[in-house]
């Protein structure tokens, strides 16, 4: 199985070049193993840690033990799995088989882990012990339920009469030979948070893990192979996917895993106990941290740079972080269909209240509502064009339709960028509000209320006043996933 060379890995981007065959896994495994990492730490969670040799051998024994169950190339499975080692393991050794892993949220409900089985009709559920509960209902009427579903395989102590990971995998042989893939071949699923409706299941190719890696991670990151990264944000999100596996595996680095949810307790625990130099936030988090009253001082951490995405990160949390730690947040863009980030500010040119500059290998254009470019600083809808749109929502042709339009895939946020190239998040395309005849951007007036000492986090929407003149309200419902439930609040506006 053919991967980058090593003359690729020093190509800068945007020419990455992948070959036509090629598995994503295998590719992230074997460089480690010919670079001479088979004994270096690849992850570390709250159990221990293994090596890349370790993790190796795991991923050939998760391959194994999933095609011992009579799964074949192009089958799926779901996994609803706390950060450890097992997740690594079992996402890579499904994909080194050529098996599609579907990683999903492991904050959902009962209800949407129904309809994601269904949906996806996979064959095989991978579940963490701590997650079986909010299964069982299903399980228990799995005939009738869940159709698609064949085996249940839990990663932990009790097994619950369902089949054992650590079971399976002991069975297992430790060699296996890679499927032939291709670049462009299904590789993984991830299904969007469905903050505007119904979950999607977003469909990403073998060639985009190490995209987002060569385009981001190494130039405008800058992450080494002697980094030590650790990510509040779970490896079912792509954010965190990228974070914690993808961008220290393409490396040689190491990363933390931490089962439990994030908490500045949680975070402040990691980042004084292992002292990463990358860590990795959102926006709630930060704000959280700072705001604890055990907020730790700098000398006791070793960070090198900090990151933020999955929201706009308020100018005055990004000031404070960095006069507090003396890092900088480099605040970003990215979404579920493109991966990973694809805008970002850069170290040493941090401008707070921006998300910063176009990463290299991505095309962006801001648009009206008739698809025609804006003027440098007029408001229009994000469009990116990169490498690693997904290829399609599945079983969902007409919000594919609507969301990857040829070589352009739309964000749905609205931006404007200045002469300068850096891009100033405005809201989503439909959160906008009009003021007074003029368009007034929610975040604006966010990023206003979070400057008080007093607010911590307040989401701002359009509340039609007795004389139905559109005017600011702030309010808060969350998803599963911490980020704001916009359409509830518009729902909300409305009257319905």
């Amino acid at each position: 199985m053919a991967g980058l060379s090593s003359a690729d890995h020093s190509v800068s981007p945007p020419f990455v070049q992948i070959p036509r065959d090629y598995n994503a896994a295998h590719d992230l495994i074997e460089r480690n193993l010919a670079a001479g990492r088979a004994g270096k730490a690849a992850f570390i969670d709250d159990a221990g840690s293994i090596t890349y040799g370790q993790l190796s051998e795991r991923v050939n024994r998760a391959a194994n033990a999933l095609k011992a169950l009579g799964l074949e190339m192009e089958d799926r499975i779901m996994m609803a799995h706390l950060d450890t080692v097992d997740f690594p393991s079992v996402f890579l050794g499904a994909i080194k088989a050529g098996i599609i892993p579907i990683a999903g949220n492991t904050l959902l409900t009962t209800s949407d882990y129904l309809f994601m089985l269904n949906d996806s009709r996979a064959q095989v559920l991978v579940v963490s012990e701590p997650l079986f509960p909010t299964f069982a209902p299903l399980l228990e009427q799995r005939a009738v339920k869940l159709p698609f579903l064949k085996h249940v395989i839990v990663s932990g102590k009790d097994a619950h009469g369902h089949l054992s990971l650590a079971d399976l995998m002991a069975k297992a042989a430790t060699a296996c030979e890679p499927a032939p893939t291709t670049c462009d071949d299904a590789c993984f699923w991830l299904y969007s948070s469905g903050s505007t409706g119904t979950p999607k299941g977003t469909v990403h190719m073998h060639s985009h893990l190490i995209q987002t890696a060569e385009l981001y991670a190494r130039p405008v990151l800058g992450i080494r192979e002697d980094d030590l990264v650790f990510s509040a944000a779970k490896l079912f999100f792509a954010y965190g996917l990228g974070n914690s596996l993808t961008f220290p595996m393409s490396v040689g680095a190491t990363a933390i895993l931490m089962a439990e949810r994030p908490t500045p307790a949680s975070v402040f625990q990691r980042l004084q106990q292992h002292k990463p130099t990358i860590f990795y936030g959102v926006p709630t988090l930060y704000a959280a941290l700072l705001a604890s009253p055990d907020i730790p001082k700098p000398e006791t951490l070793n960070l090198r740079v900090c990151t933020s995405a999955g929201e706009a990160l308020p100018a005055d949390i990004g000031v404070r972080w960095t006069k507090h730690f003396g890092v900088e947040i480099l605040d970003g863009i990215g979404s579920t269909e493109m991966l990973h980030i694809f805008v970002s500010n850069r170290p040493g040119e941090v401008r707070y209240g921006t998300t910063g500059k176009a990463v290299p290998g991505y095309g962006l254009r801001v648009v009206d509502d008739a698809g025609n470019q804006v003027k440098t600083g007029e408001i229009g809808e994000l469009q990116i064009n990169g490498p690693t749109s997904a290829s399609c929502y599945w079983n969902n042709r007409a919000k594919s339709r609507a969301t990857f339009m040829g070589d352009w895939t739309r964000s749905g946020d609205k931006y404007i960028v200045d002469e300068d190239g850096y891009y100033t998040y405005s809201g989503r395309t439909d959160d906008m509000l009009k003021v007074g005849g003029i368009y007034v951007s929610p975040f604006e007036v966010e990023g206003a209320l979070l400057s008080h000492p007093d607010v911590l986090e307040v989401a701002v929407i359009g509340q039609p006043d007795e004389d139905a003149l559109i005017k600011p309200k702030a309010e808060l419902p969350k998803t599963a996933t911490g980020k704001i439930q916009r359409f509830k609040l518009r729902a909300k506006s409305q009257g319905t």
